[in-house]
């Protein structure tokens, strides 16, 4: 009887923490940077990275057809780090941005839009419409800004009295989604500058994604209140399900179909979520770069390709396809 009892507990047990463990079996790997990169960022689809070096500046890679397609060079003339990079959502175009300017790309014709300066803060995040004419900033003072390149129009949304550490627009530019250390994540209308929705949050809000088709949100904070919103109702849909007292995420990007979410951490995890549950469905190690201690690597990014696999890119230097468990 004894024997029974331990056996159930050993079972217990053992089916309770698989759903803690994380792969490190990848279905596909590229080494784009051998030296590490300070950022890096895929297209929706996963096809397309655009990474940064100190050593080669900006290049963009085909990872399907594992090509460099182009070495876009320095941002600016001091050749400035780049701490952000993001492709709209249309794979078309890309902002690259340092702690003072910013850069828009157009990626079919592999050269710069133009280079803009920001004079009243430092840039902690950024996004860009599926046009390539609009863009989101969220800055250290509190600020996040929304600038219409092409006609010159520029929104400050004032409404965090912090620094804001996460921006999101939507693929049409109409709509913002910003998260701060003020506890707040907002979503607001580009156009009128007024909130439609407000989320509240116990710790410093320091992830936030939207649903390219505007039907869910996004936001995470310091600890482990991590939330996916239907919209515009606002209504919570599910809470992310975990054990860990933290749950600190690094980026985040829903599915086309808005049923998964991917996340990165900066400790090298990649996770997939259901967005009605919130359970994890999938976990995975990426690799650090060698002789790193502590062997960590930062998720800079992750999304789901034509394959469903997830892809991620990290501070390493290296994009990863994993494939999910049935």
């Amino acid at each position: 009887m004894r024997f029974i009892v331990k056996l159930f507990v050993f079972s217990f047990v053992i089916t309770a923490l698989n759903g803690c463990f994380f792969s490190s079996k990848h279905d596909e790997r590229w080494e784009l940077e051998p030296n590490g990169s300070t950022s890096f960022a895929l297209s929706r689809d996963g096809r397309f990275a655009l990474v940064y070096s100190r050593e080669h500046q900006l290049v963009l890679w085909d990872l399907k057809e594992n090509n460099k397609l182009a070495e876009l060079g320095e941002q600016d003339p001091q050749a400035s780090t780049v701490s952000r990079i993001r492709i709209s959502d249309n794979g078309r175009y890309a902002v690259t941005a340092t702690q003072m300017n910013f850069a828009v790309w157009d990626l079919s014709w592999t050269q710069a839009e133009g280079l803009w300066s920001i004079s009243d803060g430092l840039i902690r995040d950024i996004d860009i419409s599926s046009n390539g004419q609009q863009v989101l900033l969220g800055l250290t003072n509190g600020k996040a800004i929304y600038v219409d390149l092409v006609t010159g129009r520029r929104l400050e949304f004032l409404a965090h009295n912090e620094k804001v550490n996460s921006v999101a627009l939507s693929p049409n530019g109409r709509f913002a989604l910003t998260g701060g250390n003020d506890y707040f994540a907002y979503l607001w209308s580009t156009e009128t500058g007024q909130i439609i929705q407000e989320f509240e949050h116990e710790q410093r809000v320091n992830r936030v994604a939207l649903h390219r088709d505007g039907e869910l949100a996004f936001t995470s904070d310091g600890g482990n209140q991590a939330t996916v919103w239907e919209l515009p109702s606002g209504e919570a849909k599910a809470r992310l399900s975990s054990f860990s007292r933290q749950l600190i995420f690094s980026a985040a990007r829903f599915s086309d179909d808005g049923s998964k979410l991917v996340t990165g951490t900066p400790s090298s995890r990649v996770m997939v979520w259901d967005t009605s549950t919130g359970k994890r469905i999938d976990g995975f190690e990426a690799e650090p770069l060698k002789e790193t201690r502590p062997p960590r690597a930062v998720v800079y990014d992750a999304a789901f390709d034509n394959q469903q696999r997830v892809i991620s890119a990290t501070s390493a230097g290296i994009a990863q396809a994993w494939t999910l468990s049935e």
